[in-house]
């Protein structure tokens, strides 16, 4: 097992058989279960593993300590994936010390009715075990009520739960400085947007206390351990928790046979003219969505756009609109086009999940086409995307 820093090891496992995080994100890199075991004069578990992966789980730790029981376990997040193998390892190591929070606690009772062994910690409290001490700071709501970090202030350790998290499994390397982490950035974009992203008032609420403390390492559930890239990895945090983009502009669209995508591409290649060089275009039918939120908290404008389906709004786009507004993204430009044939919904329809669920500025003049482009909604698309692009170029 890889010792990160002063008989504090790397315990995790990886998964890549698994499709969909949580049933509802791709995995197309995997991803990485992360526990951690501190051999001291105490032993100390950080976090355990998805449940299927607990033989595995438990030779990494003999691998580590042998036969030597483990003291104390700290629970950062009580997500199935990090606490799932709790009840097999109590059989292993029945005499285990709990370490969790009161919300932790009833959550644990909940899931798997254990109610034994617990010692309950508060923000700021500590506990030696030898060698090491560790300080726990509540951080609840990211993403969780129970969520909570642990630092090992003697090597400046911060075990972090599912903060600072990034889809992907492990390829060999468990630090950042001993792997290539060019696949990792918008991972980890991607994992913050359709996880964490709804919570960025209680990320910043957890920034603010880790501002007061100093850490040389990131090691969270999921992805790399952080120390060569712990500043960059922070900033991000930071910077999304924010909703700070870049001028760029994310043109989503539906369309069933040609004609709404053609709008698409006339608003993009107006905007492109216009100056602005960060454009991402996607069909809502054929690319996940969690790709498209993870460029929403990217790029600071968006339009969209979808033909009328059923008196109503093309399906697809009625989800994302749900999806977005679910999130409470902040600090975004809107702009949006539609089409019909015979009965016009989809603008309308547009303008209602702004004005009522996601509260965007708007940007121009929305678009609505009957059929098929003709040369004045041509030159209407050509405004719409000028005009975002002017908005953008303007800040």
């Amino acid at each position: 097992m890889k010792e990160i820093k002063n008989k504090v090891f790397y315990v995790g496992v990886n998964d890549r058989n698994k499709a969909l995080f949580e049933g509802l994100w791709p995995l197309p890199y995997g991803v990485s279960y992360n526990s951690y075991l501190i051999d001291d004069e105490k032993v100390c578990l950080i976090d355990t593993v998805e449940v299927d992966f607990f033989p595995q789980f438990l030779e990494n730790i003999h691998e580590v300590i042998g036969d030597r029981p483990i003291d104390y376990l700290v629970i950062n997040h009580m997500e199935p994936d990090h606490s799932g193998s709790l009840p097999l390892l109590l059989k292993y190591y029945p005499d285990i010390k709990i370490i969790g929070n009161k919300k932790t606690f009833d959550m644990m009772g909940g899931f798997y009715h254990i109610k034994e062994n617990e010692a309950e910690v508060k923000n700021a409290d500590t506990l030696s075990l030898g060698y090491h001490t560790l300080n726990f700071y509540m951080t609840p709501m990211v993403h969780w009520p129970e969520t909570m970090m642990t630092l090992d202030t003697t090597d400046g350790i911060l075990f972090s739960g599912d903060g600072f998290g990034c889809f992907g499994a492990l390829n060999g390397g468990i630090l950042d400085e001993a792997i290539d982490t060019d696949w990792c950035w918008l991972e980890m974009i991607r994992y913050y947007s359709n996880i964490v992203g709804k919570y960025g008032t209680p990320v910043q609420n957890a920034l603010k206390k880790l501002a007061e403390i100093k850490f040389d390492y990131i090691c969270s559930t999921h992805g790399p351990v952080w120390h060569q890239y712990v500043k960059e990895v922070v900033k991000m945090y930071d910077r999304m928790s924010r909703y700070e983009t870049e001028p760029g502009l994310l043109i989503c669209y539906g369309t069933m046979y040609g004609n709404t995508e053609r709008m698409a591409e006339v608003i993009a290649k107006a905007a492109s003219e216009a100056g602005v060089k960060n454009i991402g275009m996607f069909n809502v039918s054929k690319t996940h969505h969690s790709y498209i939120l993870r460029d929403l908290f990217r790029f600071k404008g968006l339009i969209v756009g979808a033909p009328t389906y059923n008196n109503g709004l093309y399906h697809e786009m009625e989800t994302l609109l749900s999806e977005i507004a679910n999130k409470d993204i902040k600090n975004h430009y809107i702009g949006w086009f539609g089409s019909f044939a015979w009965a016009g919904k989809a603008v309308q329809k547009i303008s209602d999940w702004n004005e009522n669920k996601i509260h965007f500025e708007p940007v121009g003049e929305p678009v609505e086409m009957k059929q098929a482009l003709t040369p004045e909604v041509k030159a209407q698309c050509e405004a719409l995307g000028k005009a975002m692009a002017e908005k953008l170029l303007g800040e």
